[in-house]
């Protein structure tokens, strides 16, 4: 009899120990997609040609680019107080205009009255880690605050043709830039009405660097299942390989997120 409740127990203390342990690491695995509408505020391109500054190309002013919709898709993991996560945004923009006055573009000059076709693709991903430094997600309705280490790598290209003329110029790029911040979360309504907010900023001088900052509200119709409506700001500054790119977009975006 003793015997049988040395094993009770012992099988007690197992079940009890590996509670603890499963609650101290909590696992969470996911992947959440969106759709962006951002305002694209600011898109200024420079090059430089045998140390010669080429034009200041405001994109939406002398060519025409405008506002469009973009996706991003993301993976997230985490265990316990750590969490990883990856996204990718891909941005593309193509018009065509004929030129109110000249510019200079990678050295090549297109004068007044041209007709060009402008072509900007490229993509941007976004490495983050967070360490969470409160968290309370087992009282009320939940709330963390954690620290945030990103690496945002952007590569892409910029050409110009001129239409009639039959030649064109590209130019590609590539910039990395390390980022740090804070992000939260607030449980409102137990499991099922949640607010997230997230807040980076880097760089390494006044023409590498970028900021960005979010913050949405997520419904839980279904279990695992989020449904997101937010708001985020990005601006991305570069100067690399004599390609210099300024972009500011503000705007709203909806997303959904499948995990546990």
């Amino acid at each position: 009899m003793k015997k049988h409740g040395r094993k009770m127990v012992l099988l007690l203390a197992i079940f009890f120990l590996f509670g603890i342990v499963a609650q101290a690491s909590a696992f969470e695995l996911g992947a959440r997609g969106y759709l962006w509408f951002p305002d694209l505020k600011k898109s200024d391109i420079q090059t430089t040609v045998g140390g010669i500054q080429n034009s200041d190309i405001n994109t939406k002013d002398m060519l025409g680019i405008g506002n469009k919709a973009t996706y991003a898709a993301e993976v997230y993991g985490g265990v316990g107080k750590n969490h990883v996560s990856l996204m990718f945004t891909p941005f593309g923009y193509s018009d065509n205009t004929v030129l109110a006055s000249p510019l200079t573009y990678n050295g090549v000059t297109y004068n007044t009255g041209t007709a060009i076709q402008s072509d900007l693709q490229y993509s941007m991903f976004d490495l983050k880690y967070q360490r969470d430094l409160i968290n309370m997600e087992n009282i009320l309705a939940g709330f963390s605050v954690g620290g945030i280490a990103q690496i945002k790598y952007s590569t892409g290209s910029f050409t110009m043709k001129a239409t009639g003329a039959g030649f064109d110029q590209k130019k590609s790029f590539n910039s990395v830039i390390p980022m740090i911040g804070i992000g939260a979360h607030i449980g409102l309504l137990a499991n099922l009405l949640e607010l997230r907010a997230q807040a980076t900023v880097g760089g390494y001088s006044s023409n590498n660097y970028s900021y960005e900052a979010l913050a949405d509200l997520s419904v839980t119709p279904f279990p695992f299942v989020d449904i997101n409506l937010g708001y985020k700001i990005l601006q991305l500054k570069m100067d690399t390989d004599n390609f210099k790119m300024d972009t500011l977009y503000t705007g709203p975006y909806l997303a959904l997120t499948v995990g546990f």
